[in-house]
């Protein structure tokens, strides 16, 4: 019988975001902090990956155990943002799923990095 955990490496979740003047007004408010000029925040890029890691793949229930994102470029606001994550592997003993991550905007990456998040348990399929 084949598992969510047999199939798990390769898939691929992705989203699109455009911040806007208005979300990073509501970043400076909740944080208390205003990004550079010009800029979108990087935690709010880093969000993007949180997103789908809680709702596409693996899904909810997952919890976050260690995330290591390099920024090689800045976003603007209204530039469309993809972020992308893919299953590089799994350890089903240990519920664990280790994924790469990868935002881009205008043909160039913002940021790239790696994720292990512990996965909820998975009916078979």
């Amino acid at each position: 019988m084949t598992t969510w955990w047999d199939t798990a490496t390769g898939r691929r979740a992705e989203i699109s975001r455009v911040f806007t003047a208005a979300d990073l007004a509501g970043y400076t408010e909740l944080t208390g902090g205003a990004p550079e000029t010009g800029t979108v925040p990087e935690p709010l890029i880093a969000g993007l990956f949180s997103t789908l890691l809680g709702t596409d793949l693996p899904g909810n229930g997952t919890m976050y155990l260690k995330q290591d994102l390099r920024f090689a470029s800045r976003a603007r606001p209204g530039e469309q943002i993809h972020a992308a994550v893919t299953i590089s592997a799994v350890r089903p003993e240990k519920a664990l799923v280790n994924l790469h991550a990868v935002a881009t905007a205008g043909g160039r990456v913002l940021c790239e990095g790696e994720a292990l998040v512990m996965a909820r348990q998975f009916p078979t399929e």
